[in-house]
């Protein structure tokens, strides 16, 4: 853990810290990257998890609509760039050890590309693993593919 996380540790509420400290402090991967975890701001519905880079989190913080590194294609992914499907920041932290974020998003229809609200649809139960949502648009229609 950075000193600077740890110094936050005993930080009275509401104590407020210059954001290119913090950004600096971040305990990125040897890739670059975080864990980002999108949440729905409203109902605490966890929609998705994805990377992001410094570059990206400063955009989404920056622009409020929300940017992860594609580590498949190698460069920034604007949730919702080819299905429409964007999320937009309402709020950002980061964990005790600053190296996970936690994204309080408005998703807008699905966050999933297999076109459910949530990536986590496959409920592990015992001995079987169940789909436990429909999706809300067809993948092949939410991605012109139809």
């Amino acid at each position: 853990m950075t000193d600077t996380f740890k110094a936050l540790e005993r930080a009275p509420r509401d104590s407020r810290f210059p954001l290119a400290e913090i950004l600096d402090a971040i305990r990125f991967n040897t890739d670059g990257l975080i864990p980002a975890i999108a949440q729905q701001h409203d109902s605490g519905e966890v929609l998705m998890m994805a990377w992001m880079n410094r570059e990206t989190l400063e955009e989404t913080l920056r622009t409020g609509r929300v940017c992860y590194w594609s580590r498949s294609r190698g460069k920034p992914w604007r949730k919702g760039e080819s299905s429409g499907q964007q999320q937009h920041l309402k709020g950002a932290a980061l964990d005790c050890d600053g190296d996970t974020l936690l994204l309080q998003v408005d998703q807008t229809g699905p966050a999933c590309h297999s076109g459910r609200r949530s990536c986590f649809y496959v409920a592990l139960e015992g001995d079987e693993a169940r789909i436990a949502s429909e999706p809300l648009i067809d993948p092949d229609t939410l991605y012109g593919r139809g």
